[in-house]
């Protein structure tokens, strides 16, 4: 599930919500200070991680706006467009910058100045984004060993309208070699800067044998990875609509041609074959767990890492009769067949929409893991499963616990779930009591003492009911998109998360067929059409608006790898934005986007609802500095150093979310010039 709109404090609480090259270390280090690119998603490893040191603790109070550029996509639901969100990661390559707007726009920069280089348009006609924000978290860029060939730089990204574009890197324009023409398509393929259309060429479409897709249902949010000579990408699917939504199968592309190179769908071969006659000249089953959240890989193991969705309709799964088999869980895959090499899954059966939302993230440390290769795996309720690379193996024991039973009639849940011991879960555990209830004043907190006893409330993993269940943390999370970062020389893992409870209510299908549910906040309706329940889901809020769970609402804390305890932990935010004055107080806010940690020791972070960019003493956890942005930045930023000798700039996208002011600004910071 995304985090989606709402207009009070915690309307996240309502709503779930590479390349031959990664991100380069240094380059040539003949005189001056190395260039330093960012050329995937997550950067080199997924870790989120800058090897510049420029800036340090001693001087980050320096940091200086260098330059700031608007798109002007931007929609606040009262026009064409629902609403927009610019949760977009730019990429740095080549002394360019690149990145997507929610409206499916390129641009590329000058990463130095922020002068516009060129844009394309692909002419979006899936323009209304439903209950969830537009968005466009990334590109991706592939480089050909070959000099002087055609396209021999390439920006690859997905569209609303499901198609995969191929753009030269250096001009902008639709790569010739690449694909055919898409839904809708028109002219001759000379679409370019400034292009308003589609053009003939450039790319794919991605709805190929893709059925049960209805208008605006079936896109890529996140950027395709790039390893070697393909693209692979995933889609995002409507939650807790119905059981037949499109397959989540999961394609592998030839960058050069666009052509389809392998494509893996999350179902058992015992699925598969149970329900062959069900598919019939389908070439993929409808409703399997899909791939929505950024994708990793490995390239010297040949390994792509894809994290996984629930099946729909996400909240009853008596009937899935195995359909779930790899549903929340990590899977590696063969990069170049496709294959499946291993998986772990982080839920069983799956009824809470505790997808796998965030990127896997490589790491190696000595003391960590006996020095295995290894891959971090953050979820929504906070557990951090670290895996051995090779064989999806723990590399510290998992444990399977007992959790809450007696669903609803027909529902079959797990009589255990898994739960990390290293480090142990960092979400806020237990149960929670009226001793915990919170708000703005006594007659507050005695509401929420009495809203919470209404609910069925036995801590995590409690099983949705048709009395309502507490669930804690809310689907949102817990650990979302934004992941996590890892700092490899301070051996830390830094991770941002949100605190937040809701309650989920399964209503019985007559009923819910009979009423006259609409779309309206705090409360959301969904129908799961195919299955006995329909499902109403609101957060566990105060009359005042404020959250009754504990503070802090949001949090950043250092794990260390090597002992898996706790370093620090501080509370990530303000209520600033979202309270009237004098109610602005660090109480942690709802938080999305994800940290960047950098080899100078410095941690920066926007992600919150006050709309502040912090910097944070990733060694200490002392805030260092904070700038108030445009809009809030509800992404991850990146760093880069675009020349030889240049500087290290730190950018981030501040373009607001649902419950925020919608805005288009991607800010770029640096130290002052000597």
């Amino acid at each position: 599930m995304k985090p989606g709109r709402g207009l009070t404090l915690l309307l996240a609480c309502a709503l779930a919500a590479g390349c031959r090259v990664g991100i380069d270390g240094p380059a040539a280090k003949t005189g001056g200070q190395p260039v330093a690119q960012w050329t995937a998603y997550g950067g080199e490893g997924a870790r989120q991680h800058s090897p510049l040191a420029d800036i340090t603790p001693a001087n980050v109070d320096r940091l200086e706006v260098a330059w700031v550029h608007r798109s002007g996509d931007i929609a606040d639901g009262s026009g064409e467009w629902a609403f927009t969100s610019l949760q977009v990661t730019p990429l740095m390559a080549g002394g360019k910058l690149y990145y997507c707007t929610p409206f499916g726009r390129v641009f590329a920069l000058d990463a130095e100045s922020g002068a516009e280089l060129w844009q394309f348009d692909p002419g979006v006609e899936n323009k209304r984004s439903g209950m969830y924000p537009a968005v466009c978290r990334g590109v991706a860029y592939w480089e050909s060993p070959e000099a002087g060939t055609a396209c021999a730089k390439r920006i690859l990204y997905g569209t609303r309208d499901a198609e995969l574009i191929a753009l030269d890197a250096d001009s902008g324009r639709p790569c010739e070699d690449f694909g055919a023409a898409g839904p809708g398509a028109a002219g001759s393929g000379a679409a370019g800067p400034g292009a308003t259309g589609p053009g003939a060429t450039g790319r794919v479409s991605l709805k190929a044998q893709i059925a049960g897709a209805r208008p605006g249902e079936y896109y890529p949010t996140s950027p395709p990875y790039i390893q070697g000579n393909i693209a692979v990408v995933g889609a995002s699917i409507p939650d807790n609509e119905r059981r037949d939504v499109p397959s989540g199968v999961v394609r592998a592309y030839d960058v050069r041609s666009g052509e389809l190179v392998w494509d893996w769908e999350p179902v058992s071969e015992d699925y598969r074959q149970r329900h062959r006659s069900e598919r019939g000249d389908q070439r993929y089953h409808l409703g399997t767990p899909n791939v929505w959240a950024p994708i990793a890989g490995d390239p010297e193991r040949g390994l792509v890492f894809v994290p996984t969705g629930n099946p729909s309709p996400d909240i009853y799964g008596g009937d899935r009769d195995g359909i779930d088999h790899f549903g929340s869980s990590i899977v590696a895959l063969d990069a170049a067949t496709g294959e499946l090499r291993w998986h772990f899954q982080t839920v069983h059966h799956d009824v809470w929409d505790y997808d796998v939302a965030s990127q896997p993230t490589l790491f190696q440390l000595p003391g960590v893991g006996a020095g295995r290769p290894g891959v971090a795996q953050a979820t929504k309720m906070g557990h951090i499963f670290l895996l051995d690379r090779e064989s999806g193996a723990p590399l510290y024991p998992v444990e399977e616990r007992p959790v809450p039973q007696r669903g609803v009639p027909g529902e079959q849940l797990s009589p255990t779930q898994p739960f990390p011991t290293h480090p142990r879960p960092l979400h806020l555990p237990g149960r929670l009591s009226a001793a915990d209830m919170d708000g703005f004043l006594w007659f507050d907190r005695r509401a929420c003492v009495e809203a919470l006893a209404k609910y069925r409330n036995e801590g995590m993993f409690t099983p949705p009911s048709l009395q309502g269940s507490v669930l804690y943390p809310t689907t949102t999370g817990g650990i979302n998109w934004g992941g996590i970062s890892i700092d490899p020389d301070l051996g830390i893992l830094l991770v941002n998360q949100m605190h937040l409870a809701s309650v989920v209510q399964l209503i019985p299908r007559a009923e819910y067929d009979a009423g006259n549910f609409g779309p309206g906040y705090p409360l959301e309706y969904y129908p799961m059409a195919g299955s006995p329940y329909g499902v109403k889901r609101f957060p566990l809020l105060s009359p005042l608006g404020t959250p009754c769970n504990p503070r802090p609402w949001g949090s950043l804390a250092a794990v260390d790898l090597r002992s898996g305890e706790v370093l620090w932990r501080r509370p990530l935010g303000t209520t600033r934005g979202q309270a009237p004055w004098p109610f602005w107080f660090a109480a942690g806010s709802p938080n999305t986007g994800g940290p960047l940690t950098t080899a100078g020791g410095v941690t920066f972070i926007g992600a919150t609802t006050d709309g502040y960019f912090h910097a944070f003493d990733s060694r200490s956890g002392k805030l260092l500095w904070r700038h108030h942005l445009p809009f809030t930045a509800n992404a991850t930023p990146l760093s880069y150093r675009a020349r030889e000798g240049g500087r290290q700039f730190v950018v981030v996208a501040a373009g607001g979310h649902g419950w925020s002011e919608p805005g288009d600004a991607i800010v770029a910071f640096t130290l002052p010039g000597e």
